[in-house]
């Protein structure tokens, strides 16, 4: 089974203080579905319309394991904490073997 990755890219971060609590909370629920944060921050470059604001890459075991997580109480009791701090897309892939 490929493994999968979990990108989120922000267009804005509207409440730092949101953006806060919820990245506290959401990496050890994350971490405890099985992810493993890859990748955090702005980016070193952006090409063909790419914003130059924050992106989180995270690795799972499984596109399902991925979904799991994102449903897990424990992520969503994280991005309550986010509300409307934040717009921004979260995609999951299922990795090239």
């Amino acid at each position: 089974m490929p493994k999968a990755y979990w990108v989120a890219t922000y267009r804005s971060i509207r409440n730092p203080d949101a953006m806060a609590a919820y990245a506290k909370a959401s990496r050890p629920a994350l971490e405890a579905a099985g992810g493993r944060v890859l990748a955090r921050g702005i980016p070193a470059a952006a090409f063909e319309l790419g914003l130059m604001e924050r992106v989180v890459l995270i690795e799972f075991d499984s596109v399902e394991s991925a979904r799991v997580a994102y449903a897990s109480p424990a992520y969503q009791a994280a991005h309550d904490l986010l509300g409307d701090g934040a717009e921004r897309d979260i995609r999951i892939v299922e990795a090239v073997e």
